[in-house]
This record gives structure tokens, sequence and C-alpha cells, in this order.
């Protein structure tokens, strides 16, 4: 099945990236990630930005109110979901410069998961972790090169996650009291099409993948077959969420990292499709 894309925003990112909506917020908030800025849609259609710091890498409501931001190499918490509330940072996670944080999400009991990634893409740089009670990261998953897109059936015990230079998406186990156990591939690529990057997964447990440097969105069916294709007209599509007040509005954004904005002026732009299916509110943690 064929869907097409159309814009909502003009090319407002440098590298956009991953797109949450909350009803709690007023709607859908994502990030500019290498500039450092989260980006937040008014219900005008207006973008509001603020700047965290030099990295803005994921953003997550929080269960008691506020918002999680992985930045550079620290987790910023916000005690109110105001765009502007104060930041406090949980402790640097790392002290390696070449080594930044990259996309992540909450599993169903509110723990906050994060990647990594070298900035020069360095094979086995990264690492996916998980975020204990007092933010301390603990390796759920080492020598990662690209962490990317991470998502969670709808009745919460597989997990879906992307490394992107694998070319595949994989699924794992999930249980409230192990964790994240029995990785193993779900979907794999043709390197044609592009390479995995963030996802998310609707109500029918549709596993909707965003393809860098693909110009497209699939939908995997929960047994890994492709079933939809969403075309659009840049080729750097980053990442996936459902929005909307009935979540069936796909969110789509993209980057114009390395981009001629003169061949390719909606680079950038947030994008939007009608799958006709809806979306899983999304989790928020803990911490």
């Amino acid at each position: 099945m064929g869907i097409t894309a159309y814009t909502v925003t003009d090319p407002v990112a440098q590298h956009g990236e991953g797109p949450v909506w909350s009803a709690r917020w007023g709607g859908l908030r994502w990030v500019d990630m290498l500039k450092g800025d989260v980006l937040a849609l008014t219900e005008a259609g207006e973008v509001r930005r603020r700047h965290v710091g030099k990295v803005a890498a994921v953003v997550r409501p929080r269960v008691s109110g506020g918002y999680v931001v992985a930045a550079e190499r620290e987790l910023l918490l916000a005690d109110s979901d105001d765009l502007d509330a104060p930041l406090r940072s949980l402790g640097e996670a790392w002290t390696d410069p070449g080594v930044r944080m990259n996309e992540g999400g909450c599993d169903p009991d509110g723990r906050f998961y994060i990647g990594s990634m070298a900035y020069d893409e360095t094979p086995g740089g990264g690492s996916f972790y998980v975020a204990e009670p007092d933010g301390r990261l603990r390796v759920v998953l080492p020598e990662v090169t690209i962490s990317n897109g991470f998502g969670f059936s709808p009745d919460g015990r597989l997990a879906y996650y992307a490394d992107t230079t694998t070319g595949r998406v994989d699924v794992l186990d999930y249980d409230p009291a192990g964790g994240l156990s029995g990785r193993r591939p779900f979907a794999v690529l043709d390197p044609g099409q592009g390479a995995p990057d963030g996802l998310t997964v609707d109500a029918e447990g549709g596993v909707w993948v965003a393809l860098w440097g693909g110009g497209a969105v699939h939908r995997y069916t929960p047994g890994g077959r492709l079933d939809a294709v969403i075309t659009l007209p840049v080729p750097k599509v980053t990442a996936v969420a459902f929005g909307g007040e009935r979540l069936d509005r796909l969110y789509i954004t993209t980057s114009a990292l390395d981009i001629d904005r003169a061949e390719q002026p909606e680079a950038g732009a947030l994008f939007a499709a009608d799958p006709g299916v809806r979306g899983l509110p999304v989790l928020p943690t803990t911490l």
C-alpha cells in the first residue's frame, strides 16, 4: 500500500529527529538534534524552539510531570511541562567528547533508555543504556554503532530496536523483572531502500520505520512483512510518531545534513501522513 506524506512546517530543522506527541504538552515536540534545540508545534501551526545544549537527542514526558531531555552526554530533567521550564542535570554520563547520545525511549514500566554513537560513526563505538532510578546509565547492548529507533508492541512484551548500520530492525523480549533479552532480527532492509532510523509501533502491532537515505517510511506487520510505504520528497527521513487527538496522524521528521537545499528545498521540514491506523500513547519515564 502506498501513502503520500504532506508538509506540516517549513524546513525548520537542520537535523530533525525524535517526534513525540503528548496531550499533556498540548501536542508535538521533536528535536533539532545537532543544534541542541527542542521544538514544539503550537495549535496555530507555529514552531517554538528551546535551546538545551550542544545536542538534544531525545525528549520524553515524565510520569510525575515535566520532561526529560537527553543532551550530548547527560540527562536533563524539567519539573514542569512548559517548554521553557528550568532544567537540571543528572550528571555527565561519560567523559569521551567523541561520543554523544542518540535516540531512545521508555519501556512500559517507565525506565528510560538512551543510545549513543561516535561522532565519526566508529563501528561499535556506541552503547544502548538504561537509566537507573538515580540517573546513572547501565549498558544493555554494548558495541552498537548508530543506536536509533526503539519502541514496544501493544502488549508490552516485545521491543523493537534499530542499530542503523546493521541494515535491520531487531526484536527483543521484554519482562518487567528481567528487562530486555533475546535480541534477533525482525526485518532486514535492502541497502538500496535506505537504512533504518527512528521507529514507532501502531495499535495493531505494525512497526513503522523511517528510512535514512531512502526517502520513505516502511510499515512491517507483526510478522515482519512489509505492507505499506510512505513516500517523501526528501531522502533523509529520520523518525516517526503518531499524534493528534485520535493518534491517527503519523508525524515524520527529516534532516538537511549535507543536503543542497537548492535541490532538496523541503529537507528539514516536519511531514505527516494519514495511514488509516492509530498509534499508541507515548510511554513516559519515572525519572
